[in-house]
């Protein structure tokens, strides 16, 4: 099994969701958008509202200078409230492991895991089964942050296909047990579900 490595931040506020504080945290969410979307910070500020500590989840891995620098911004942006785990590939198991009462969790992001585990060769039906089964025996509240990647044009090479259909699925699974399921566009959040 792989062990995350951890780090603490120190403080910052991000005021850009003051709407996002003012709403129930949801025992499983989801906070969907394209890139550059706003989905991240949205998701973040869910969080900072619900509570004073909170885990951060990081699938991302610094593997070029440009993804070393996206993870270098989304670090200074979080505050010291932010625990943060990095676990590219076993993250049913880090959120069986890590969940708790009073000590939600964000993961960003699904997407990132899933190219993760493709690159590794990992059987992503069975990892998407077992992060799905994992949901409804979490101890504490989660958000998982992904892209949704299917509105754009088909795309040429098999392997980006398939990718984007594991993507679809993966998402759809977890709306399916979410809560809350939200859209975030040009910074903007549109709440697709809600229940509970």
């Amino acid at each position: 099994m792989i062990l995350g490595r951890r780090s603490v931040l120190p403080e910052r506020v991000d005021p850009a969701f003051p709407a996002a504080s003012a709403t129930r945290l949801p025992r499983i969410g989801l906070v969907l958008g394209g890139a550059r979307s706003g989905k991240s910070r949205y998701a973040e500020a869910l969080i900072a509202g619900a509570s004073a500590r909170a885990l951060y989840l990081a699938t991302a891995e610094p593997r070029d200078e440009e993804m070393a620098e996206r993870i270098r911004r989304h670090r200074a942006r979080r505050g010291r409230s932010w625990e943060t785990l990095e676990e590219p590939l076993a993250l049913a198991e880090s959120l069986r492991r890590e969940s708790r009462a009073g000590r939600p969790i964000l993961v960003d992001c699904l997407t990132l895991w899933l190219a993760n585990l493709l690159q590794a060769g990992r059987a992503l039906e069975r990892e998407i089964d077992g992060l799905v089964a994992a949901l409804p025996r979490l101890a504490g509240p989660v958000v998982f942050v992904a892209n949704e990647v299917g509105l754009g044009i088909v795309p040429e090479n098999a392997l980006a296909r398939d990718f984007r259909d594991h993507a679809g699925r993966l998402n759809q699974a977890v709306a399916a047990c979410a809560e809350r399921v939200v859209f975030v566009a040009a910074g903007l959040p549109l709440v697709l579900k809600e229940t509970g």
